[in-house]
């Protein structure tokens, strides 16, 4: 049945308030670390519960949602091209920004209010984004980064995106995907991310994104992507990707827009 743009709204609307369920919280934020403009590509799996459990630190467990965008998913990959980055005072960093690819697990502390992100391993081309305040992210030896948008007849934007991260020990992220661009959404939030190392230790990302959700499995949307492939693998992503893990949602952020900052 034919989906009425204002029903279809509210459905979207929905799934994006369930994805913020498993990853924000309110935090009284203090001090100002930088400010960042980034653009996007997520992709949220399911996979074994037993490989996840592995990863976590004690007293942490996944933070499902239920219902909406994110229903059923346990693991997000997160590529992430960091276009500029600047400090409280406005001024660009030296030596900030690059691309990373991360793994992050929505969680909740056993027992307590606590959820977030944590961020269980990472790759980058930036070195000072090693290990990272997730103390997690390793450098990568060999990265690319491809982004093409053509504009067809009649207005239709074909976008292709390219991702690689391949570090020495054979850790490695591809992403290749074609898709129909479509007009973002717009959603503000307050995101605690965690460190798997410590995770006592976290920032606050106060977060400002355009989000296009181009395949769900849950929500009843246009499928968007004539062509999508990943590879991931080697070192600690083995045994996360050995073939169980099932793709719930593609999609793409053109803007990313955050503020970090800790309590």
């Amino acid at each position: 049945m034919k989906q009425s743009p204002n029903r279809m709204s509210r459905m979207l609307c929905a799934g994006l308030l369930a994805v913020a369920a498993t990853g924000f919280a309110p935090v009284k934020a203090q001090t100002v670390l930088e400010r960042s403009a980034e653009t996007r590509f997520q992709i949220d799996f399911r996979v074994p519960d037993a490989v996840l459990a592995r990863l976590l630190p004690a007293g942490w467990e996944p933070n499902i949602a239920t219902s909406g965008a994110a229903k059923d998913a346990n693991l997000r990959l997160i590529v992430i091209d960091r276009l500029t980055v600047s400090g409280a005072d406005g001024k660009p960093l030296p030596g900030a920004g690059g691309r990373l690819a991360w793994l992050a697990i929505p969680v909740k502390k056993q027992g307590a209010t606590d959820v977030g992100q944590m961020i269980v391993a990472g790759l980058t081309d930036a070195a000072s984004e090693v290990p990272g305040v997730p103390g997690t992210v390793r450098l990568a030896v060999r990265t690319d980064m491809r982004r093409t948008s053509i504009t067809r007849a009649g207005g239709e934007v074909q976008t292709e995106e390219h991702w690689l991260f391949e570090a020495a020990d054979g850790e490695h992220v591809e992403i290749d995907a074609r898709f129909e661009r479509a007009p973002a959404m717009r959603s503000a939030s307050t995101v605690r991310f965690h460190s798997a190392i410590n995770p006592d230790v976290f920032q606050v990302f106060r977060i400002d994104m355009g989000i296009d959700i181009m395949r769900n499995a849950t929500l009843p949307i246009r499928d968007r992507v004539s062509e999508f492939r990943y590879r991931v693998g080697g070192g600690r992503l083995a045994p996360l990707f050995d073939g169980s893990e099932r793709v719930l949602s593609i999609d793409a952020f053109p803007w990313y827009d955050r503020t970090t900052v800790t309590p």
